[in-house]
């Protein structure tokens, strides 16, 4: 009898797991019908891209308009939606857009072992939606940002495994659509994963250069969009990049100080995501974390210095690094990872940036602090593996990623 109630006990809790997920759907719903609600071509970054693939389909070049950032192959990508109704955009769009990043979060977890059926998947992804103010940016918008979402958990996770040429496939494809994930080609050659490193570099650059021949103007993306991106003098854009090289000039500070301090930031950066690398697992469970926290430190050093760098690029990173909370040792356990999040409160007015033309002075804030955090975090763990003594076997003493990933009696277990 004893073992029936239990079995029925746990059946309950299954079954109560599983519901949990009800409330970010119902979450996600709303911001969709929202967004199809108030948006057209699936919103304003999508309607970019859909203009610039009806201007090649007409015979110009798309790179006659400024604000068209993309290598060539995202026209072909984009062509298809030219031939459906903008009022089918409207709803397909954003649905597109949100399975992106509820993709994203279920790769991300998949990365560091952690149940789909727990609580903290399904609060987690309420939280982001809910609670993270990009995320709905990002899916009123709907800027291709998302297709990187997916697909740098995704290729981290085929990367975890020891597949890294599927990992290179899977990243060139998103950076074939929007080049956000190239910063990631350090990863590979800090890993000697040359192959997949090749892939990575071919994928894009095959489609670009196959797309770029059906353009009436082939070298646009090099003659038109990289000097703008150089220049960075569009009025318009500048008051919503997230950089410090865009941030600091509107404080005051000389645009070359600027661009010195950002590149020394992400110099230090990338330092220390290489340092990281170089120091090991630590344990089985820390193939994950090292996956993520490197990749999230190359991808956020790039986000100091690029140019543009929007609130919405924080989601490639975040899903990945807030899914090892898990984890033992992992960053988002430590305060500065939360204090950094605490600007991108939705609904929160701060004192002296009402404006939404000040809002990218908030965003700037959480980018810094979260590159901050996560190179803090990534040259300490380095040190203090390190430093700890080596088991036979390869791990350490005492695990210090112990709770993640790993077999046997401290895995990670369902909030």
């Amino acid at each position: 009898m004893s073992e029936c109630k239990s079995d029925i006990f746990g059946w309950l809790v299954r079954r109560a797991t599983w519901h949990l997920w009800v409330v970010p759907g119902a979450v996600l719903a709303a911001l969709v019908v929202r967004t199809a609600r108030v948006t057209s071509d699936g919103g304003m970054d999508n309607a970019i891209v859909v203009r610039a693939a009806r201007v090649w389909l007409a015979g110009g070049s798309p790179y006659d308009d400024d604000h068209f950032l993309y290598l060539p192959s995202a026209v072909l990508a984009a062509a298809p939606q030219v031939l459906v109704p903008r009022e089918a955009l409207c709803v397909l769009v954003p649905l597109a857009v949100t399975g992106c990043l509820v993709g994203g979060w279920v790769c991300a977890l998949r990365l560091h072992a952690v149940p789909l059926r727990s609580r903290f998947a399904a609060l987690g992804l309420t939280g982001l939606a809910a609670g993270f103010a990009p995320f709905a940016h990002l899916v009123q918008l709907g800027n291709w940002t998302a297709t990187a979402v997916l697909a740098l958990p995704l290729g981290l996770s085929l990367a975890g495994r020891g597949r890294w040429v599927a990992a290179g496939a899977v990243i060139g494809t998103a950076v074939a659509l929007k080049p956000l994930l190239a910063p990631l080609a350090l990863l590979f050659v800090f890993a000697g994963r040359w192959r997949g490193l090749v892939v990575m570099v071919a994928v894009p650059v095959a489609a670009s250069v196959g797309a770029a021949m059906l353009l009436p103007d082939p070298a646009g993306f090099f003659t038109r969009t990289l000097p703008f991106l150089l220049r960075g003098d569009d009025g318009f854009v500048r008051l919503y990049e997230a950089s410090p090289v865009a941030v600091l000039p509107r404080a005051g500070v000389p645009g070359a100080v600027a661009q010195g301090v950002a590149s020394v930031a992400a110099a230090v950066g990338v330092g220390c995501a290489y340092r990281r690398w170089r120091s090991g697992e630590g344990s089985e469970g820390g193939r994950s974390l090292r996956l993520a926290e490197v990749a999230a430190t190359l991808m956020l050093s790039a986000f100091l210095v690029s140019r543009p760098s929007y609130d919405h690029y924080l989601l490639v990173v975040v899903p990945v690094v807030l899914a090892g909370v898990p984890c033992a040792g992992a960053a988002a356990r430590g305060p500065w990872f939360w204090l950094a999040l605490v600007p991108q409160l939705p609904g929160v007015t701060w004192p002296f940036l009402e404006s939404v033309q000040r809002r990218a002075i908030r965003d700037a804030v959480t980018l810094c602090g979260l590159a901050v955090t996560l190179a803090a975090h990534c040259s300490r763990t380095a040190g203090g593996l390190r430093r700890r003594p080596r088991l036979p076997g390869g791990g350490s003493r005492r695990g210090v990623y112990a709770g993640c990933g790993a077999a046997g009696p401290t895995s990670a277990k369902p909030f």
